[in-house]
């Protein structure tokens, strides 16, 4: 354990006893938790950021979307308003946090709402929805969703983890229980058999919950404010120069796919969801412009493309090529049939209760 972890971990062992005493008062209905008619999927994971919700978010938008009415609820991390609100794909992030605002943008057809209370957004559009998807909700504990998905990072496996503020742990390892189902995301595609039966032996999870490992697909770079404009990721070679700008919990996946491209790469890092500022911009454009003559370009995330595609970035990035690299959640076969089964059968069978009341 590092100095600064040792030093912090009397106050992990404090947080982690109020951590228990919420829980307990959850598990024995202190504290109420409330089961919906509707279907309400349930998105989240134990550690801080980083466990990718949003792919896994949108892979279920995408697989629900053509049967059923679909509402996003999040929090909104990091926007400025507060209480219920429904986002609207013309919104400034600010206002409903980026990874709703991205969502939004993306599937025009389905409802994203914003509240910190995800009861009383629930009570508001569940007359209007077949599905609902509780996104970074496994900590939400005043809603019982029907069905729990819990994220682990499959890098996450390869030391120990504590509980904040020594480690990234919300809650301890136990509270995995609480889970229907559990998935190792941004697993390499060609994981084999001895390294899934070694991090399913050190869950240790229960007979009736199913395990399954995803990984990450990318596609083409998008440009940020040339909404038509794309281009292969494929065409990037060793003669382009990148600046990566990200603002995530943990850029290492993509920070190591583009160095796989053997180019010339500048990462200008900074914490998850962080709110860029003229000077950060700046910086950016003052390093683009002193890189070497030749194919230059600026990548960033698609949630990261939120902040930065507003009026206050407008100027000071224009004619700069700065493009964000879209990523999806998928599964190998046949655990991707065995997932969306799942997924498909809780929400089929749920919504025809749920109309029978």
């Amino acid at each position: 354990m590092k100095l600064v972890r040792l030093l912090l971990f009397p106050f992990s062992i404090l947080y982690g006893f109020g951590v228990m005493l919420r829980n307990l008062a959850y598990d024995f209905g202190l504290f109420k938790s409330i089961k919906f008619k509707i279907p309400v999927i349930s998105v989240g994971n134990l550690a801080v950021g980083g466990s990718g919700k949003s792919p896994m978010t949108e892979y279920l938008i995408n697989l629900l979307k053509w049967d059923f009415t679909l509402a996003m609820v999040s929090r909104g991390y990091g926007r400025k308003t507060s209480g219920f609100r429904f986002v609207d794909e013309c919104d400034d992030v600010s206002l409903v946090g980026d990874e709703p605002l991205q969502i939004k943008k993306k599937f025009e057809g389905i409802s994203v709402v914003v509240c910190e209370k995800r009861v009383d957004a629930i009570e508001q559009i569940e007359w209007e929805n077949d599905v609902v998807i509780l996104d970074d909700a496994f900590q939400h504990r005043a809603v019982k969703p029907g069905l729990s998905i819990l994220l682990f990072e499959f890098s996450s496996f390869q030391s120990s983890q504590f509980l904040l503020p020594a480690g990234n742990l919300r809650e301890p390892m136990s509270q995995k229980k609480r889970a229907d189902i559990v998935v190792i995301t941004k697993s390499p595609k060609t994981i084999d058999e001895s390294q899934k039966q070694l991090i399913a032996g050190k869950l240790d999870l229960n007979p009736n919950q199913a395990l399954f490992f995803s990984f990450l697909k990318y596609g083409n770079l998008k440009s940020v404010y040339e909404e038509h404009l794309s281009r292969p990721l494929s065409s990037l070679n060793s003669s382009f120069n990148i600046i990566l700008l990200s603002g995530i919990a943990n850029p290492k996946p993509l920070l190591e796919m583009l160095e796989g491209y053997e180019s010339k790469l500048i990462h200008h890092e900074y914490s998850d969801h962080h709110n860029f500022t003229d000077k950060n911009i700046a910086k950016l454009v003052r390093e683009y412009v002193q890189l070497e003559t030749g194919n230059n370009i600026i990548i960033t995330t698609e949630k990261d493309a939120q902040r930065l595609n507003s009026k206050q970035f407008n100027e000071q990035l224009k004619g700069i090529p700065i493009f964000y690299l879209p990523i999806e959640a998928d599964f190998e076969e046949p655990e991707k049939t065995s997932f969306n089964n799942l997924i498909i059968n809780y929400a089929t069978e749920s919504a025809v209760d749920s109309r029978l009341y």
